[in-house]
């Protein structure tokens, strides 16, 4: 542990604190893996023991997933509502998803310019795949990376 006047700071910026990974149980690991592999080029950046069980933690893009090997403990006893994931193309990967078979409740949803879809992931997590629209407000836009 470093001191205060050591500080360390990530990413090449000033902050001191950023949203920097989301945490999964995965009842098949390989399946899940897999899932986020194929549909939203996860890239395996590490898989070993940690805390005594197989963590592995993905990138996609410019945030992380780590997933425990371990079934979830209790489906309907978290907070957790859905991850919303960032794609560039989104009638492409809802066209795609849908030839594939997987369930996709609802068409595209549109808004300001842009939209969004929920799709279920392995182990009942709800996925929000979105592409933000260019009528958002600036700050919007600079949130989602558009500057």
């Amino acid at each position: 542990m470093t001191s205060s006047t050591e500080f360390r700071y990530p990413y090449g910026r000033q902050e001191r604190y950023h949203l920097q990974h989301i945490h999964l149980f995965a009842q098949n690991l390989e399946q899940t893996l897999a899932f986020y592999q194929r549909w939203f080029d996860g890239e395996v950046m590490w898989d070993g023991l940690y805390g005594g069980a197989r963590n592995v933690f993905m990138r996609i893009g410019i945030g992380a997933l780590h997933f425990y090997d371990q079934a979830p403990r209790d489906m309907q006893a978290n907070a957790f509502h859905h991850l919303g994931m960032q794609v560039v193309g989104l009638q492409d990967l809802y066209e795609r998803m849908r030839a594939a078979g997987l369930h996709l409740p609802n068409p595209i949803r549109e808004s300001a310019g842009g939209g969004y879809f929920m799709v279920q992931a392995p182990d009942r997590v709800l996925i929000e795949a979105f592409e933000p629209g260019p009528e958002r407000e600036p700050q919007v836009q600079a949130y989602y990376g558009y500057a």
